[in-house]
């Protein structure tokens, strides 16, 4: 019985999803991380760990490329290579921060394709490559609680949010019906001190109403950091009721 542990990791070269990333480097994982660069120092740590990792360079605004790939990687890995599998959909981006009507629609378009086509792909690329697989399998999605919740100026990144917590209760719901189906979450991390936070605060006053609610998030220290907020993220994808509700907020816990 095969002892070593997959995970897939979308936007593993900084913020959130490379502190998840690092978090990872155990010894008996195995990790494929997908991002727009590589990240040498991710690699470094890798290499003294001991563990094995792939950093595939892909833009996920062609997110069909990814997922044709790990199709064909997992495929070629055969049921019998791990002892579980997990997909964590992190990657995400905000536009420029306008009112839809100031927005470019390449943005647009660029943002729903990273935000939730790509999640989506993936997560029809490895389901259905591991279908047949009856070991453990999860899909994380990390989502946002402006996925719940509108906000002025944030059409794009809300509506992406919303349809990656939409779209996993219908794969929740397809899996159940399944022998062996795989348990899956769409969750909100909590709002955390990275470069999305940093756009948020030098965006322009009168096209971003909530400037000001998201620099005092910072000046009154309210921000988790990158490596705690991976730190929760990964200990909900161990808990034991993972996925028993398909969209949760790691604030719950």
């Amino acid at each position: 019985m095969p002892q070593n542990h997959l995970y897939i990791l979308t936007g593993a070269s900084r913020g959130m999803g490379l502190a998840m990333a690092q978090q990872l480097l155990r010894s008996g994982n195995t990790l494929v991380c997908i991002a727009r660069s590589a990240n040498d120092d991710l690699a470094a740590e890798a290499r003294a760990a001991g563990v094995t990792i792939e950093q595939w360079q892909q833009d996920l605004s062609q997110g069909e490329q990814a997922a044709h790939k790990l199709q064909a990687w997992l495929q070629a890995q055969g049921p019998q290579a791990f002892a579980s599998a997990t997909l964590i959909n992190n990657a995400g981006m905000i536009p420029r921060i306008a009112p839809l009507s100031a927005s470019d629609v390449d943005d647009l378009a660029t943002a729903l394709r990273v935000g939730l086509e790509a999640p989506m792909q993936l997560t029809a690329a490895f389901l259905g490559a591991t279908d047949a697989w009856t070991v453990p399998r999860k899909v994380l999605n990390i989502s946002s609680g402006l996925g719940r919740r509108a906000m002025a100026s944030q059409a794009a990144y809300c509506a992406a949010k919303a349809g990656m917590d939409h779209f996993t209760r219908c794969v929740a719901l397809d899996e159940a019906l399944k022998p062996h189906g795989a348990k899956v979450c769409s969750l909100a991390p909590g709002v955390i001190d990275t470069d999305m936070q940093v756009q948020l605060r030098g965006a322009d006053p009168a096209a971003f109403p909530d400037r000001q609610n998201f620099a005092n998030l910072k000046t009154g220290g309210q921000l988790t950091s990158p490596s705690d907020a991976a730190t929760r993220v990964l200990a909900w994808l161990e808990r034991a009721d993972f996925g028993t509700n398909p969209v949760a907020d790691v604030r719950e816990a």
